[in-house]
């Protein structure tokens, strides 16, 4: 067996995410986990790329604007390196408004957006109308947004599993840490930093809107997908007694769901999930050198924008292992 030049622990969303950029750039990679690929969060079913809203500018709102910038060109290359669909279209996002206060704010982050994110998308306040996939609005008004997008999670991190491989690299249940090892074991792997682990739940509908926006109403995503599904979720549990158990929590975000937009009523469930997501104490991804295990490093954190942030991180996070340029934001990084 070759030596590897970089061992990533871990194959979710940011693991794999930095072995692909690793191996596209001629390095041997192992992935390492012994649940399998995306046996964690990254396996869910929502799968919302979402931007934070177009205010109070800092590195982290930055670096996902970037990131999510990138998601096309990237999730194209590995669709076209492995032959798979993972599900990704920069489809948008409509918001509706409850009142005249949240109309004006609206409209002072559509300004904003006109600057920070650099006529590459659009943050816009708009009619709802009276379209079947529209959320119904107090205000008869919608936040539209042309920056967030969707993929299918599991599609995407099988994709980028088999992109390793195609490039080259492993990934395996075991084997030795060799070269540079980063630590992407996602909630495990936070809680040794001092982060936590927050539960998730989620639903599959079936429900054709391909093509149409994903919604976000009542702090619930509403993701339409490209194979005849709607993902609905989800729930943020800090205490929990089973990570993997579905309950009356996921029952409550169905009824919030219908309520919200009421075109999902009847949409038979067929998919549950629950899951737990890795959360850094300052909520952002904890990236670079592991505080705690000398000489190797991290990729860890994503919480609830792993897969928004990926593409970035994987491009970040080789720069530094195979090139020694450190460009990660002071604020992604644990002493």
């Amino acid at each position: 067996m070759a030596t590897a030049d970089v061992t990533v622990m871990g194959a979710g969303i940011f693991g794999l995410s930095v072995a692909y950029a690793c191996a596209a750039r001629g390095a041997f990679v192992r992935v390492i986990d012994p649940y399998g690929v995306a046996a964690g969060s990254s396996g869910g079913l929502v799968g919302a790329l979402a931007p934070h809203v177009p205010e109070n500018w800092n590195e982290k709102k930055a670096f996902q604007f970037e990131s999510l910038i990138m998601a096309g060109a990237f999730w194209a290359e590995v669709e076209e390196l492995t032959g798979a669909d993972v599900g990704y279209a920069r489809s948008g996002r409509l918001q509706p408004l409850a009142d005249a206060r949240a109309v004006e704010l609206a409209r002072s982050r559509a300004r904003t957006a006109a600057l920070l994110w650099e006529g590459k998308a659009l943050w816009e306040v708009v009619p709802a109308g009276d379209a079947p996939w529209m959320p119904p609005s107090p205000t008869g008004m919608v936040v539209h947004d042309t920056l967030s997008a969707l993929i299918h999670p599991r599609r995407a991190t099988q994709a980028l599993a088999d992109a390793v491989v195609a490039l080259g690299g492993a990934v395996v249940a075991d084997g030795p840490q060799e070269g540079a090892v980063v630590w992407a074991t996602g909630w495990s792997g936070v809680q040794e930093i001092g982060g936590t682990g927050v539960k998730g739940q989620a639903a599959l509908l079936r429900y054709d809107a391909v093509g149409q926006p994903q919604l976000f109403a009542d702090a619930l995503h509403i993701i339409p997908h490209g194979d005849g599904t709607v993902a609905v979720g989800s729930t943020s549990e800090r205490d929990f007694d089973d990570p993997v158990a579905v309950d009356a929590g996921l029952d409550d975000v169905l009824e919030r769901a219908v309520a919200a937009f009421p075109v999902l009523m009847g949409a038979p469930v067929i998919a549950r999930w629950a899951g737990v997501r890795p959360r850094s104490k300052s909520r952002a991804p904890v990236l670079g050198r592991h505080p705690q295990r000398a000489g190797q490093f991290i990729a860890n954190g994503g919480f609830k924008i792993g897969f928004g942030m990926a593409p970035k991180v994987g491009m970040v996070m080789a720069d530094l292992l195979l090139g020694g340029r450190d460009q990660i934001p002071e604020g992604f990084t644990e002493d």
